[in-house]
């Protein structure tokens, strides 16, 4: 391959919610997730693309509102614009085509930092649709900068655009849209003689922001504050947007013109029943009962197919391998275990498919704003549901999310209760347990199935309200918050698009458990193959039964504190595997019964519904089930969510309260339901 003869950085920035990953994603062929509502880019992104022998790495800052950093992701963004500087080429500014007044604040603000900049005007199919013409020659001429248009949702003006990149299509504004009011004049003045900073503008954003400007905080250094914030910096951010606001409503009036009739969209339409303050609760409802019935549904077909392969590729390497420890390790532990994973990828996929689209849509914004007068008695904020429902497909993308959280006290909450959410790694337990012990019948033409899904879903969800209560009452703040946010159009979700990132995360999940899987499988077949066998004078280890084995002489070690939850001793291996990621579980399960001579003939989920213990009852009774639903609703069973939590939170403290309150709160509700039920 040959290398490229240049090579140029560019930043890719903008308002949230202006479809700046979906650029992103087409100039470099990426994959990252896109949603339509604020707070989805949390973190910068880079990415490559070459282009007439030119390499250029494209960096997708977080979505801000201005260069005073008021939260994490924001800060991020500050930081990187200004501290980086010299390394890039210039900014390409996304700007949304039915919020050009909003985004234009943030863009002069860039421009009066010195740093050269390419407008793109995104999404301007809607502002056609909605009667109103902007002329873009014009808007060039007032701002002094090349603009381009764009519909990124339709690959539009993506080729335009990296030739302007190309060009260096870049332009420093040669004026200031900001004048300095004449009371900071002398203070700006006298810092700029007194350092070599020539740029007067950078010197105001340091004496109208509360702190340093790309400062970073963590959660910890943030909560050590009083939050009592210096006034006179608010004071003069507030004088200069209401200035720059003014000098924008000029451009606006030249560049923008409505036709006489303007007629209401389906967004307005669609906004009268979807935010509601009785009915938008009752259709997100619906909705989610909508997606868990089709989880079961749907996903049965391919279940059913991924099982009856897994069991005949086991079936072939025990009647085609050599007889012994190698034929037993691959077809009794590893097949088993990573098919019992693989199996439940279709109903993941399903979920997080559907996730997707509601993002696309543009849904996920209403219920942003649904949610912040019902969540916020519980401490939280509006905001704080991207984490909590983004936490139903991974906790640790989820966590990283509540950067856009503004308020630091509602940041911390939102961190400590988001894993309570049921995430992707318990949908593979509470699958397999709902389905041995609930009945498959139907109410109203919804499955019993679908419905203890969604009363599991909606646990979490109710236990992650009554943690944010109790936090709310621990964690002392002064600081208050607003939901200030713009509901964006709804848009046609890109459905081939949702459905390529799905497969890609499906594939993340195979892999990514699967690699865990495989380790825990050979693990668990070593010392389930083998035991202790006393000979005359020595002690030697040989292949035995599996109520002799290594295995079970550990997991009946611990028997007698699982014993009071319903369970034996594979089950407690099968808690104790899990504590690396929950999924594993269940392929520590599959793995024991495929070793396990004496369970019933079947499939895995047939022997798991079939076996008794030595009295005759059941081992996974109706009882012993919902011990296990409750302990996996509860427990902080995944080192990767813990890790991210103190990497957010800086705070060992908080960390331990987490690990060990959610752990204490799993086995006292799963001790209670087992008692009442059995």
């Amino acid at each position: 391959m040959q290398k490229s003869s240049q090579n140029k950085q560019i930043l890719l920035v903008g308002n949230p919610n202006v479809g700046k990953s979906t650029v992103f994603n087409l100039l470099c062929n990426k994959n990252q997730k896109t949603g339509n509502y604020a707070g989805v880019t949390v973190a910068s992104h880079s990415g490559n693309y070459e282009y007439n022998g030119e390499n250029v790495e494209v960096i997708d800052l977080p979505g801000s509102y201005s260069v005073y950093p008021t939260s994490e992701d924001e800060a991020i963004f500050s930081k990187f614009l200004i501290e980086e500087q010299q390394n890039y080429s210039g900014v390409v500014y996304i700007l949304e085509a039915l919020s050009i007044k909003r985004g234009l604040l943030l863009f002069q603000q860039i421009q009066d930092l010195g740093i050269p900049g390419l407008l793109v005007v995104n999404q301007i199919d809607q502002t056609e649709r909605r009667g109103i013409n902007i002329n873009l020659d014009e808007l060039s001429k007032e701002l002094g900068v090349k603009v381009l248009q764009t519909n990124a949702k339709q690959n539009l003006g993506i080729d335009e655009l990296r030739e302007a990149i190309f060009n260096n299509n870049f332009t420093k504004s040669e004026t200031v849209s900001f004048e300095i009011p004449l009371e900071q004049k002398g203070l700006v003045f006298k810092i700029l003689s007194e350092t070599k900073e020539e740029n007067q503008y950078k010197i105001w954003t340091l004496l109208s922001s509360d702190t340093y400007i790309g400062k970073l905080e963590t959660v910890k250094d943030q909560m050590n504050d009083d939050e009592v914030k210096c006034l006179v910096p608010k004071r003069l951010q507030t004088q200069e947007t209401i200035r720059r606001y003014q000098s924008i409503d000029k451009i606006i009036a030249k560049v923008i013109s409505k036709k006489p009739q303007f007629k209401e969209l389906l967004t307005e339409k669609l906004d009268k029943i979807l935010v509601h303050k009785f009915w938008g609760y009752v259709i997100f409802a619906a909705i989610l009962l909508f997606i868990f019935q089709m989880v079961f549904f749907i996903a049965a077909y391919p279940m059913d197919w991924i099982d009856s392969a897994t069991s005949w590729i086991a079936s072939f390497a025990a009647e085609h391998l050599p007889e012994g420890p190698i034929n037993s390790l691959i077809s009794n532990g590893i097949i088993p275990g990573v098919g019992g994973i693989v199996i439940f990828a279709p109903q993941i996929g399903i979920l997080l498919y559907f996730l997707y689209l509601l993002e696309d849509s543009g849904y996920m914004a209403r219920v942003i704003f649904l949610m912040d007068r019902f969540l916020r008695p519980f401490g939280l904020n509006g905001k704080s549901i991207v984490p909590l429902v983004s936490g139903t497909a991974c906790a640790i993308p989820a966590i990283m999310s509540t950067r856009n959280i503004e308020n630091v006290k509602e940041r911390l909450i939102t961190i400590l209760v988001t894993p309570f959410m049921t995430c992707s790694a318990r949908l593979p337990v509470y699958s397999i347990i709902i389905g041995l012990i609930i009945p498959d019948k139907y109410f109203v033409g919804i499955s019993y199935k679908a419905l203890a899904l969604m009363a599991m879903y909606f646990l979490g969800f109710f236990t992650s309200l009554m943690a944010s209560l109790i936090l709310k009452k621990i964690i002392k703040s002064k600081g208050k918050s607003f939901l200030v946010m713009d509901l964006p159009t709804y848009k046609m979700p890109l459905f081939g698009y949702d459905f390529k990132l799905t497969l890609g995360k499906v594939w993340e999940f195979i892999t990514g458990a699967g690699k865990i899987i495989f380790i825990v499988s050979i693990l668990i077949w070593f010392f389930s193959y083998f035991g202790p066998k006393q000979k005359p004078n020595e002690l030697v280890a040989t292949d035995v039964h599996l109520d002799h084995s290594y295995l079970a002489i550990m997991g009946k070690s611990i028997e007698p504190a699982i014993a009071p939850l319903g369970y034996d001793w594979k089950m407690g291996v099968g808690i104790l595997t899990s504590f690396v990621a929950r999924e594993v579980f269940v392929g520590t399960m599959s793995t024991l019964y495929s070793l396990d001579d004496d369970a019933p003939e079947g499939k895995v989920i047939d022997k798991m519904r079939n076996d008794v213990k030595p009295n005759g009852e059941k081992v996974f009774s109706f009882a012993t089930g919902i011990s296990i639903l409750f302990f996996y609703a509860f427990a902080m069973q995944c080192v990767s969510t813990l890790a991210v939590v103190y990497r957010e939170t800086k705070s060992l403290k908080w960390t331990m309260v987490q690990l060990f309150g959610m752990s204490g709160l799993a086995y006292i509700a799963s001790f209670i339901v087992y008692q009442i039920f059995k």
